[in-house]
């Protein structure tokens, strides 16, 4: 295999191996398309003059200790490793990771230092799981995807391949933190949106979208572009905020929702179906609708800022802050033919 050009825009280091690692797996293959485009996405996607903070991130992440090899656990609640080291260590690993606070997507667990995130992302995919065609083998993709926590559940699962993409450097980076001790192949987390990708690139097995289609000003075309990432037979998994109703209903929230000010649509569970059903998509399952408790989203010694509780009516926990229908969440699985 003829090795790949380098690249004409300088890639952030943090990225290196993943240029490196997709070049060698996709410059013959389907997704030579995307790869061509990757250079300019990543210089763009963790550029130091957008993003001041990112000096400091990449400190936090030199400062990572070394840790002994352990055991690599991907398929427990705790993403990370087993195992135990010295308390000089564990100080160490403990500011370096807090230097790229807040973890919001979690948890994980370093040779013992759990770190405990402002969302219990284990319990999601404790409830979707068992709706997901098996991953064994498959190509996946994570749109939204954070800090890559269950990008990693994906790889545990069984994936061949996992790609994660997500507009936030610090996500990025936090994910590049876990890597730096799990160190597989195979997983990555590239700083871009869905748009940022090739329109038509079905070439993916699964694809997920956990908490991204409300902040969507058009959600069919959201999951059109979904659509147009999966190979013929593949899997959609959509988990979205949603309203109580009828298959009509609708919520528009005007100005803010929970504190959020890019919430634009909440249907109804069934409306979401219809939604999915108008794309093309068949064999829609409604896998599960659940209010967001305040055990599974809160404020956490690693996410210190805000979380549901000031979101909430403290006089009722059933409206947001604005008087809004408190987050319900539903996820859904379709197939495309």
């Amino acid at each position: 295999m003829t090795p790949p050009a380098p690249p004409e825009h300088a890639l952030p280091p943090e990225l290196v191996s993943d240029w490196e690692a997709l070049s060698a797996r996709w410059q013959d293959g389907p997704l030579s398309e995307w790869l061509v485009l990757l250079p300019e996405q990543f210089a763009s996607g963790l550029s130091p003059a957008r993003y001041g903070d990112l000096p400091r991130w990449r400190d936090a992440l030199r400062a990572l200790p070394p840790l002994p090899t352990a055991d690599m656990q991907l398929t427990t609640s705790r993403v990370g490793l087993s195992g135990t080291v010295p308390a000089e260590t564990m100080d160490a690993l403990r500011n370096a990771l807090m230097g790229l606070h807040p973890w919001r997507k979690g948890p994980f667990e370093l040779c013992g230092l759990h770190v405990d995130t402002e969302w219990r992302s284990d319990w999601k995919w404790d409830r979707l799981e068992g709706a997901v065609a098996p991953l064994n083998g498959r190509r996946v993709l994570d749109v939204g995807c954070g800090n890559g926590y269950h990008c990693w559940r994906m790889l545990g699962a069984g994936a061949a391949e996992v790609i994660g993409i997500d507009p936030t450097p610090l996500f990025i980076l936090q994910f590049k933190a876990v890597q730096h001790y799990l160190k597989q192949s195979g997983i990555h987390v590239l700083p871009m949106t869905l748009e940022a990708m090739p329109a038509h690139l079905p070439v993916f097995d699964t694809v997920f979208s956990m908490g991204v289609l409300y902040h969507r000003r058009d959600p069919m075309a959201h999951l059109m572009s979904l659509k147009h990432k999966l190979a013929p037979g593949g899997q959609l998994v959509l988990e979205t905020l949603v309203i109580e109703g009828s298959d009509d209903a609708l919520l528009k929230p005007y100005g803010r929702y929970a504190r959020m000010g890019n919430v634009w649509k909440l249907p109804s569970p069934g409306l979401t179906a219809r939604w999915l059903k108008q794309a093309g998509f068949s064999e829609i399952k409604i896998v599960d609708v659940g209010v967001t408790s305040l055990e599974e989203q809160r404020r956490t010694p690693w996410m210190t800022f805000h979380s549901l509780k000031e979101f909430l009516d403290p006089n009722d926990l059933t409206r947001t802050i604005e008087g809004l229908p408190a987050p319900r969440r539903a996820i859904l699985s379709a197939n495309v033919i």
